[in-house]
């Protein structure tokens, strides 16, 4: 096992709970997708399997209902097969056994299952580059596929790589055109693919309680207001915000230019860096995969994506329905565990984006050095939310309780802890007890609109967690249910785990400080986090948390909330990750700005000062065509 693979299955070992299949598709033509109607797609919506509904899989096979055709989805435990487009063979069928788990679907021409080099991959661009093509990008692709064949008996995901790799050279991601259709398509998944999304995350993260999750597969649900809200809402806005902006921002940005270039054209070309690996978390697991995907797509790039596989169920969804709407050709979904995830990472990637934790982020942060390549790394932390003396503190721990509890606490910019004065504290808690109980009810475990832990593993830590302090609120489990109640700690020591790491979970620990300065100096002795918070009636309170605290992003007088701002960048710094998305943000963070200038072949007795053999009088005009003043007057000392 390569070393990469080996480090990677011991940071994720028990976390990997992948859901596979093995989709073979038929034939359809480009122009059928888009055309699909919602009506059209409640014939096919795939049925999500739990432990509870194996009933239509125990034969090994179920069939979709897929735009008046058939498709076969074999055993999820067979392995999700990717795929480049192409015609199925022999040869390729008789690979499927050995194939790396990946999935991937043409959605608009036939699909060729496995991994084979992209000289088996018949697109458009490779079918007239083989054809003897003198196009130089075509002697590039050929070139690509002869490394391929190389290559792939060493690492079973180089012919995915390669095959979008030449697929990219060929320039079909660039046109606008291409990328809003795109986009279009992505905007019809979310739509017609809507309820099947909410069952994936009720089944993943138990959104409407226990008792409704048995029964999802028997009803139509309506929208979970929390995956509504904080999934479904915030990509849907990415879409819409990208749609409605992308040509300006494909545009070429002219730049100021100084006394030599007056003549010539000088700009900023926005250029897509190629093949990138998106690897989602599984605390938002449509968020947090989707949204850096609309960026990736606006910005020209082909992409393979990698969901979590912890939240299995969305897992298997995105990696089922998404390749029926996007192309196959420049897009793929893979399924990976820990070792598959190690192959994956081993491969040239133009950039990686990566959401998780930062013991993870370390092994991909190290995979992408060893190619020097970009990548954006979003992670978490111990966000601190300081509530002061003065302070409407119902106000505040409607906010705060609201922040912490969403999605049970597995949000990586919840706030982490509280810090505060005792006497603050005195007060805060019977606001804190009267919220959590207006909220969830007396008994939280029956409230449809509070979740659970995503699995075992996950559960036993917050579990342990709880043996730190004093439980104040809540602090009741049910492991069979994975359920641990809203909880509330005080008298939480600095050196115990609960303050030492981040917390990821339904608890809230309260550490106390005797004033703000010192509250200050315990968050800022320790690693940055992804979010600060504060709470204050007074303006320059919170002003001086926000001038003092070093953080990815700050919120006054709530929590969360700034992350709705496609306006505001969304990012961390030091631990907490680095490298920003949202909005435009997220189109810049896949886009190589490609400074640009062009001159003019006349003119040389302007180039003539600055050409050999040199004088002062040269150097006087090279100097004063090039330098750059001041503006105003000096500043005396």
């Amino acid at each position: 096992m390569p070393l990469a693979g080996k480090i990677v299955q011991s940071v994720f070992l028990g976390e990997w709970d992948v859901t596979q299949c093995n989709v073979q598709e038929e034939s359809r033509q480009a122009e059928d997708r888009p055309d699909t109607t919602s009506a059209e797609h409640k014939l096919h919506e795939i049925p999500l399997q739990d432990e509870r509904t194996r009933g239509t899989v125990a034969s090994g096979r179920q069939t979709i209902r897929k735009q008046g055709k058939l498709k076969e989805i074999t055993s999820p435990h067979e392995g999700i097969q990717s795929s480049c487009s192409g015609h199925h063979n022999m040869r390729q069928q008789q690979k499927l056994q050995d194939a790396p788990h990946q999935s991937g679907s043409s959605g608009q021409r036939s699909r060729r299952e496995g991994n084979g080099p992209p000289q088996d991959c018949p697109s458009e661009s490779s079918q007239s580059c083989s054809a003897g093509n003198s196009d130089p990008k075509c002697h590039k692709t050929q070139e690509l596929s002869s490394e391929c064949q190389d290559t792939e008996s060493k690492n079973p995901y180089a012919g995915l790589v390669h095959c979008l790799r030449a697929t990219w050279l060929t320039g079909k991601t660039r046109p606008m055109e291409y990328r809003v259709k795109q986009l279009e398509a992505l905007c019809h998944f979310l739509d017609e693919r809507h309820a099947d999304i909410q069952r994936a995350l009720c089944a993943d993260l138990r959104k409407y309680g226990h008792q409704w999750c048995i029964s999802f597969y028997l009803s139509s649900p309506q929208p979970c207001f929390e995956t509504e809200l904080t999934e479904i809402l915030l990509v849907r806005n990415e879409l819409a915000n990208t749609l409605n902006n992308l040509s300006s921002w494909m545009k070429d940005e002219y730049v100021d230019k100084n006394l030599f270039t007056q003549l010539d054209r000088a700009f900023i070309r926005k250029e897509p860096f190629g093949v990138a690996l998106i690897i989602g978390d599984f605390g938002y697991p449509i968020h947090v995969t989707l949204i850096p995907l609309v960026g990736a797509i606006a910005a020209g790039n082909c992409v393979i994506l990698k969901p979590s596989e912890v939240s299995s169920h969305t897992e298997r969804l995105l990696a089922e329905a998404l390749p029926c709407y996007l192309d196959s050709e420049t897009f793929a979904v893979v399924t990976a565990g820990p070792e598959e995830t190690g192959k994956l990472l081993e491969n040239k990637f133009d950039y990686i984006f990566f959401t998780g934790n930062n013991r993870a982020g370390k092994i991909v942060m190290t995979a992408a050095v060893k190619h020097l390549k970009p990548l954006t790394m979003e992670l978490g932390g111990k966000n601190p939310c300081y509530v002061d003396h003065y302070c409407n503190f119902q106000n505040a721990a409607n906010r705060i309780v609201w922040g912490k509890f969403i999605n049970a606490g597995q949000t990586c910019i919840a706030p982490d802890y509280v810090i505060c004065t005792v006497e603050t504290q005195e007060r805060l808690m019977p606001c804190l007890r009267h919220t959590i109980r207006e909220f969830y009810g007396t008994d939280p475990k029956e409230s449809p609109d509070f979740g659970r832990m995503v699995n075992d593993k996950h559960f036993q830590r917050i579990q342990a967690l709880l043996k730190c302090g004093r439980v104040a609120i809540g602090g009741e489990t049910d492991e069979c249910d994975r359920y641990i109640a809203p909880t509330v700690m005080v008298d939480v020591k600095e050196w115990e785990p609960i303050m030492q790491e981040e917390v990821f979970g339904p608890i809230l620990p309260i550490f106390t400080v005797k004033d703000l300065e010192e509250a200050i100096q315990f968050i800022n002795c320790r690693e940055r986090p992804l979010a600060a918070y504060a709470f204050s009636c007074d303006d320059k309170v919170v002003n001086h948390v926000l001038d003092s605290v070093s953080s990815g992003g700050f919120c006054g007088n709530d929590t969360v909330t700034h992350t709705t701002l496609l306006s505001l960048p969304f990012g961390g710094i030091g631990l907490s990750g680095f490298g920003k998305y949202h909005g435009k943000f997220t189109f810049d963070t896949f886009t190589h700005f490609r400074g640009c200038l062009l001159r003019c072949m006349g003119l040389e007795a302007i180039n003539k000062v600055r050409y050999p053999p040199y004088d002062d009088k040269k150097l006087g005009v090279v100097v004063s065509a090039l330098e750059i003043k001041r503006r105003g007057m000096c500043t005396l000392l």
